[in-house]
């Protein structure tokens, strides 16, 4: 089984940072792409941010230029830095992996973590 741990959330003013990170664990062969998502108060869950085994990146709009996601598939952790956060940033980051190899012949898909909350305010 693959456990999902996401750690870094808490208070920050608006325009400061915070890094977010997710430990994978578990049997762990490979896992492929791994990504962070959002879930504000009445607002559905939205992807964040996305990032390839090979490293390629994808990000919502939203967090374009301010935000950075990374991984190391050594340690099987993926991380997101949040830069010039605002109000609208504000939401329980949720880690996701949308398959992992957990042997030879058997893979898990879309693994989630249980949140870290982040809140932007003065």
């Amino acid at each position: 089984q693959v456990q999902l741990v996401e750690s870094g959330g808490g208070l920050v003013q608006p325009g400061g940072s915070l890094k977010l990170s997710c430990a994978a664990s578990g049997s762990i062969f490979s896992i492929n792409v791994m990504g962070w998502y959002r879930q504000a108060p009445g607002k559905q869950r939205e992807l964040v941010a996305g990032i390839t085994s090979g490293g390629i990146t994808n990000y919502a709009d939203s967090v374009k230029g301010r935000f950075t996601i990374s991984r190391d598939n050594a340690k099987n952790t993926v991380y997101l830095q949040m830069n010039s956060l605002k109000p609208e940033d504000t939401a329980v980051y949720y880690c996701n992996v949308d398959r992992v190899q957990t042997s030879m012949h058997s893979w898990a898909f879309e693994v989630w973590g249980r949140g870290t909350l982040v809140t932007v305010s003065s």
